[in-house]
């Protein structure tokens, strides 16, 4: 009697379970990774908030704690409801505002009723002629926009480091110094960790959930496995 024949035939085999694996990675990649970097990001967040606190707690006479512990604290958990909070109203109220609001030309808009589908071939298609820079123009303006909020912040941070610093008898420090610091990175990494956490939530909500109206959403009747809001 061979291997195959002892196989339990309602146990899937290593293929399926392969298979199984790929088609969920095909199905859900998106939320996987959206999701896996959300988790990347609050350990991250966790681990320079934990070396923050402490620091604090040695410079106040205070003893330092576990990494257990740190996360129990409010210290923790007030950083990161703030950001859940402020990431969820603004998301929220955003899918309501596209209800009763409209911005011509905005790919997050609804339509106006003087708008309609051009047809193929009626124009030339701007992206059939354009150059990379266009092509890619909302993402390299947006990258742009976040370097340049980015150092703004690295440069008003190090500013509000360095006070608290004089306060306590400290060393001041220059801007690309405070780069090194776990000031500025544990309040960087608990906005990008709910930056991911709310978008991880409208990927997935989205597929059974809706809101008449909006342009974030599907239509009421569309079917829950319907891909895109059209």
């Amino acid at each position: 009697m061979t291997s195959h024949s002892l196989r339990d035939p309602a146990r899937p085999g290593p293929d399926l379970q392969q298979g199984g694996l790929r088609q969920f990675w095909k199905n859900n990649a998106l939320s996987t990774v959206v999701f896996g970097l959300f988790l990347l990001f609050w350990w991250g967040q966790s681990l320079v908030g934990w070396h923050n606190y402490n620091g604090d707690q040695v410079d106040h006479g205070q003893r330092a704690v576990a990494y257990a512990h740190y996360l129990t604290t409010s210290h923790f958990w007030e950083a990161t409801a703030e950001n859940w909070e402020s990431e969820f109203f603004q998301m929220g109220f955003f899918v309501i505002l596209t209800v009763y609001l409209k911005q011509r030309g905005s790919a997050e808009s609804s339509k106006y009723p003087d708008e309609e589908t051009p047809g193929e071939g009626s124009e030339q298609k701007p992206g059939q002629r354009a150059g990379f820079l266009y092509r890619n123009s909302l993402s390299l303006a947006l990258i742009g926009l976040f370097l340049a909020s980015f150092a703004v912040h690295v440069w008003s941070g190090a500013l509000e480091y360095n006070h608290e610093q004089l306060l306590h008898g400290g060393q001041r420090v220059s801007p690309l110094a405070f780069l090194g610091t776990s000031e500025l990175w544990f309040q960087s990494l608990q906005n990008w960790q709910s930056e991911f956490l709310a978008i991880g939530a409208m990927v997935v909500l989205t597929i059974s959930l809706r809101q008449e109206g909006s342009s974030q959403s599907k239509k009421v009747d569309a079917p829950n496995g319907q891909t895109g809001d059209e």
